[in-house]
């Protein structure tokens, strides 16, 4: 596949402080990439460089094979920018703002009317159209700003955290709508902090933290770089220290831990673990209500690269 954008040793700094340290990635045309990482990672920073709403200290952008630039308005005229916070007019009803936006690029008055109804659409928002931004929920609000950045039918789509603080129909519908996005032929970079809805729709993730890549790859071959290979969860109340202890020696246990309701454990490697677990459990009888075991997640593994320590 094409790649649609190409970043290479791209640096940001603000005050000797680098933001975005040699940074280099592509997006391939017709993917859903997820851009990951904690706060103050570089992720915005990144996005912004991207845009050229920011000017960055070394290192090239290309879009379409072109530099990116400020004034690349033929460039700007396929890209559509979602952002976090949600940026509509009071003043117009939810026709009128998807009509404004999608007007900045779209001047046949015929053209603009199907785009607008296909956006609306996708956006779930037909009952809507006449109701003016205050009239709206939270979740319905998101999917007019979604339909806003959207409208024009833009070949490159960004997407930064545009499920935050919806309820689950609205999170669902909006996850709908953006694989329906590609699936009309757009390239995603989508950005979240929710790990389920990158298994759910990105086609590749990259891991970023301190304006570096710490990782990139499906979410499958990340999964590979999880230091457990897998984890035992088993609900016990009363687990005396000894046996935890005890367990901790049982192999292959690159960890344990007991909050007095829970039995976490994260084996390195390992065939029968839960089996070996449970003939412990049961000859030192000490009775549980559930047990299982998964698989390490994304959760895991970005939590393993990037630290487990609070971020600002």
């Amino acid at each position: 596949m094409e790649a649609i954008i190409e970043v290479k040793h791209l640096t940001k700094e603000y005050k000797q402080v680098k933001a975005i340290d040699d940074l280099s990635f592509e997006v391939k045309e017709g993917e859903i990439l997820g851009l990951l990482g904690p706060n103050g990672s570089g992720k915005s920073t990144t996005i912004n460089c991207m845009l050229s709403l920011l000017q960055f200290s070394g290192g090239s952008i290309e879009m379409f094979g072109q530099e990116m630039k400020p004034d690349a308005y033929e460039i700007k005229r396929k890209i559509g920018v979602v952002f976090q916070d949600v940026a509509v007019f009071d003043e117009l009803t939810v026709y009128e703002n998807i009509d404004y936006f999608c007007g900045l690029y779209i001047k046949d008055k015929e053209t603009r009317g199907q785009y607008i109804k296909e956006a609306v659409a996708l956006a779930g928002l037909e009952e809507y159209q006449k109701f003016r931004p205050k009239q709206l929920s939270g979740g319905l609000l998101r999917r007019l700003n979604i339909a806003c950045g959207i409208a024009h039918k833009p070949k490159l789509i960004f997407l930064d955290e545009p499920t935050v603080a919806v309820d689950p129909q609205s999170r669902n519908h909006i996850l709908d709508g953006i694989k329906a996005l590609r699936k009309a032929g757009a390239t995603i970079v989508y950005t979240t902090h929710y790990m389920e809805e990158v298994e759910l729709i990105c086609d590749r993730v990259i891991i970023l933290d301190k304006g570096k890549v710490l990782a990139t790859g499906t979410c499958d071959e990340l999964k590979e770089l999880a230091k457990a290979d897998e984890k035992v969860t088993v609900e016990v109340t009363g687990l005396r220290e000894e046996y935890l202890e005890e367990i901790r020696k049982l192999g292959q246990i690159d960890q344990a831990s007991y909050d007095g309701t829970s039995l976490v454990i994260h084996y390195q490697k390992g065939k029968n673990n839960l089996l070996t677990l449970i003939e412990y459990l049961k000859t030192k009888e000490i009775y549980y209500s559930k047990i299982y075991s998964e698989r390490p997640t994304l959760n895991d593994v970005f939590l393993d690269l990037t630290g487990k320590e609070l971020r600002d």
